[in-house]
């Protein structure tokens, strides 16, 4: 019944859960699919939430009824990726560099309040008033030491995220360089960096609010937002893969787009082989070592290097090579011809998240509850394409 709820609930564009909770008071709908129950916001929001990582295998179910109907073949599918808000507002976030420096700030303000509350007991009897002991924490430090508490929360989050980037991105530098038979614990040539990969620069952000969130441009400018990711297959307009990140770029996405539609095709078919003929895909896609595991592997993609009509950019043959065999595949077998089908595959269907079920922002926290309320999303669109399909 709880189930029934919120995905009649998202498709029809309403994912707060005291809407859902008024609606089931007012609309007849509601009432028959809460079967005459009234489940309250906080029943409907703590089963939404402790049931999110059920919702990616109720999406496969669906694409399974979908593919048990003939609705969808998994033959091109088109790639791409949509700004969504978060639940946090961009406001709520601070800068390393603020952060040191309330950080120091509070540190002073709690110094110099403890030396005060340390004085004489005439002193502590106007502070404190003559009902109080004299020894209970004082509000304004208790409000102080729980800002520094926060703030420092934030300032290790933001610091061991850092390190963690840097030390991954060393780790791939080692393995390029071990595939290329050169020593990887060889010392980097060229320029030293200016500051340490490691440690935050003065204006990386962390949000208070949900720390997984980042700032990203958008139409609107710069909001709290994540990266919410969909592959559309051609002949139906259904989602058949989903993923969602906290990273404003793209390029990192396209090969588990593409492995997610694969596996779920052999879910839905049994088979184990893969019918994804073709992937389309925008220049945010491009990357070397993305195209040099597709021609690997054997997958068919079409990523544009450049603006369509436009010159291409300059590209180092010798550097990145499988950049430049695209490029040239691209531009002499057709590639542009299929490429364009791509806006209308995928660009309307993200029209229709935001436009047709209203939904331009997540209603949960956290990047594990946010992928899981995407997949809602996703499901509870592809069952309102799929209604569509059958009238």
């Amino acid at each position: 019944m709880m189930l029934g709820l919120l995905i009649y609930a998202y498709t029809t564009g309403t994912v707060s859960s005291r809407k859902i909770a008024a609606k089931i008071e007012t609309d007849i709908a509601y009432r028959i699919l809460s079967r005459d129950q009234r489940p309250d916001h906080r029943s409907i929001c703590r089963f939404r939430t402790q049931h999110l990582d059920l919702f990616t295998d109720f999406f496969r179910q669906v694409l399974c009824l979908a593919a048990e109907l003939g609705m969808v073949r998994f033959g091109t599918i088109a790639i791409d990726g949509t700004k969504l808000r978060a639940n946090a507002s961009k406001r709520k976030a601070m800068s390393y560099a603020r952060l040191l420096a309330a950080e120091q700030a509070l540190l002073r303000e709690i110094e110099a309040i403890t030396r005060r509350a340390a004085g004489e007991d005439s002193t502590e009897d106007v502070a404190f008033g003559p009902d109080f002991r004299g020894d209970e924490l004082p509000e304004q430090l208790a409000r102080r030491e729980r800002r520094l508490a926060t703030i420092q929360a934030a300032k290790e989050r933001l610091e061991k995220r850092k390190a963690e980037l840097a030390a991954q991105a060393e780790r791939e530098r080692q393995e390029t360089l071990q595939s290329k038979g050169k020593d990887p614990n060889a010392k980097r040539r060229g320029r030293k960096p200016r500051s340490d990969p490691g440690r935050p620069k003065d204006t990386d952000q962390e949000n208070f609010t949900d720390p997984d969130s980042r700032i990203m441009k958008t139409q609107d400018g710069y909001q709290q937002c994540f990266n919410a990711q969909a592959a559309v297959e051609e002949q139906s307009r259904l989602i058949v893969a989903t993923g969602l990140t906290n990273c404003a770029a793209d390029n990192a996405e396209l090969r588990p787009m593409i492995q997610a539609a694969q596996a779920n095709y052999a879910e839905v078919t049994g088979d184990g082989a893969s019918r994804i003929n073709a992937a389309l895909a925008d220049s945010g896609y491009r990357c070397e070592a993305t195209f040099a595991a597709f021609e690997r592997e054997g997958v068919d993609v079409y990523v544009a290097i450049g603006r369509e009509g436009k010159s291409p950019p300059e590209i180092d043959a010798a550097k990145t090579p499988a950049t430049q065999r695209m490029l040239d595949k691209m531009r002499h077998r057709g590639g542009w011809a299929r490429y364009r089908k791509r806006k209308t595959l995928v660009e309307p269907v993200f029209g229709w998240v935001k436009r047709i079920l209203g939904f331009r922002g997540f209603s949960l926290r956290g990047l594990a509850k946010v992928r899981g309320e995407w997949n809602l999303v996703c499901l509870a669109l592809n069952l309102r394409r799929m209604w569509a399909m059958r009238a």
